[in-house]
């Protein structure tokens, strides 16, 4: 009976131990666990960190890009605000139209009258109109403003003028109206932008002869811009 005591006491001591030793294990792989998660939320810590700095030197760069461009700012020239009614009126006894939008002067030379069908040559009418306009603009014009010359077609399709396309041909009216201005002598060549639209954008539908005519034009226009 005494031999059975011991033996029980010594398997009751075997069997604590061996569930002390798992207890252990497990604790182990939980501390292990949490250290192993603790090293990865600083790194994700110290990611962040570096990104915070990344953000506020760029910030930073930003902001001194903008007071640069700030600094460097020039205001707007202003094109006078009223165009006399007395030297329009001159103009349009040779055809052309002068036109106000916002801070543009649009000087509207109809195609009728600077060139014949299909041509890209001054007609002697043309010439006169474009003499007279000159001074005008000249007078108009504040030292830092644009001058866009874009010539514009109806829809009809090219067929024996020579020019590859609707757009060719505008373009060729507009560098002939443009040299003109310029060779005689009152606005300097690099104040110029010249430009092509060809059919692309009319006034009025080119569904009859009359909206046709509208549309085949060069218009001369002076823009406001910064130095």
């Amino acid at each position: 009976m005494r031999l059975i005591s011991t033996y029980t006491l010594m398997i009751f001591c075997a069997l604590l131990t061996l569930s002390g030793c798992a207890s252990d294990q497990a604790l182990r792989g939980s501390l292990a666990e949490r250290d192993g998660m603790i090293r990865r939320l600083r790194d994700e810590n110290a990611t962040l960190q570096q990104e915070i700095v990344h953000l506020a030197e760029d910030r930073a760069g930003l902001q001194s890009d903008l007071r640069d461009l700030r600094d460097r700012q020039v205001p707007l020239e202003t094109i006078p605000a009223s165009l006399p009614t007395i030297e329009a009126e001159e103009l349009a006894e040779y055809g052309i139209e002068v036109e106000r939008r916002g801070d543009e002067i649009i000087y509207l030379v109809p195609s009728a009258i600077t060139f014949g069908a299909g041509k890209a040559e001054l007609t002697p009418a043309g010439e006169r109109a474009l003499k007279a306009l000159a001074p005008r603009m000249a007078s108009d014009t504040p030292g830092a403003a644009v001058i866009s010359v874009e010539g514009h077609t109806d829809s009809d399709p090219i067929r024996r003028s020579g020019f590859a396309s609707n757009r060719e041909l505008s373009l060729a009216r507009a560098l002939a109206v443009h040299g003109f201005l310029v060779s005689l002598g009152d606005l300097p060549d690099e104040r110029f932008v010249v430009m092509g639209y060809g059919p692309h954008r009319p006034l009025q539908p080119n569904s009859d002869a009359s909206g046709k005519a509208r549309n085949r034009r060069v218009e001369i226009i002076v823009r406001a811009r910064r130095e």
